[in-house]
């Protein structure tokens, strides 16, 4: 059987990045939806994983292509069909599964140092070693979670990761590449000058360095994310 991967993009600029070769190396055949435009499937059963991406929307506007976005949520969710959102996907997941989402007080954009949880640990974020991880940020909007969902890494102001079943959200943007960074600059460059941000407090001296780190991160959670995929498909076919 194909292993497919539903990939929902919301806006053209925010992709896979790293997460595409990782997938592909893997034999997944990824399955691209550009929400604007394509329609959203209904049935999560088709697809091995889903995963949703960001974008500059919220999650509690009224936006259709994001309401089919969280009923394909709660369909993946029942039919333990596993989900990685990001960024705004972490949000859907937060509000599909009864969360709030709502603006936050300070925005996060750049560099930030995230802790993970000791669940985290023994999760999604198995394999790293230190009780903090330095993770790219580009959000202002953030979430109250239900009493099931779990913590599995936060910043000083938001919870940054959890779980919910077969789903996972995660406020930071563990995909992105120095391309992608350097083209948000530029497409989000309005949104930098009202928050007083300038590209060199973005691209600072260690950005190597961090790029690296965020890489190796990238496999790891991918990792544990391609053995959850693996974990609940014998499951299913047993």
């Amino acid at each position: 059987m194909i292993k497919k991967i539903l990939s929902i993009q919301n806006i053209s600029i925010e992709t896979l990045g790293t997460l595409e070769r990782l997938f592909h190396l893997d034999g997944f055949r990824i399955e691209k939806v550009d929400a604007q435009y394509d329609p959203i499937p209904i049935n999560a059963n088709q697809y091995s994983a889903i995963v949703i991406l960001g974008g500059p929307m919220a999650a509690y506007d009224n936006i259709r292509y994001l309401t089919k976005e969280q009923e394909l949520i709660r369909n993946a969710v029942r039919n333990k069909v596993p989900v990685l959102g990001i960024c705004l996907g972490s949000q859907l997941i937060a509000q599909a599964i009864g969360g709030r989402v709502y603006k936050g007080p300070k925005k996060e954009i750049g560099w930030y140092n995230v802790n993970v949880s000791p669940h985290g640990h023994r999760n999604l974020f198995k394999g790293i070693t230190g009780k903090t991880l330095r993770v790219f940020q580009w959000h202002g909007d953030t979430y109250d979670l239900p009493p099931r969902a779990i913590i599995m890494a936060s910043s000083t102001l938001y919870p940054q990761a959890f779980r919910f079943g077969s789903a996972i959200g995660i406020q930071f943007h563990i995909e992105v590449d120095a391309e992608m960074i350097e083209r948000w600059l530029e497409e989000y460059s309005g949104e930098m000058n009202k928050e007083h941000i300038k590209p060199e407090d973005i691209l600072s001296t260690n950005k190597t360095n961090d790029i690296t780190e965020l890489h190796n991160a990238c496999k790891v959670v991918y990792s544990n994310f391609s053995n959850m995929v693996d974990n609940f498909k014998r499951k299913k076919d047993s």
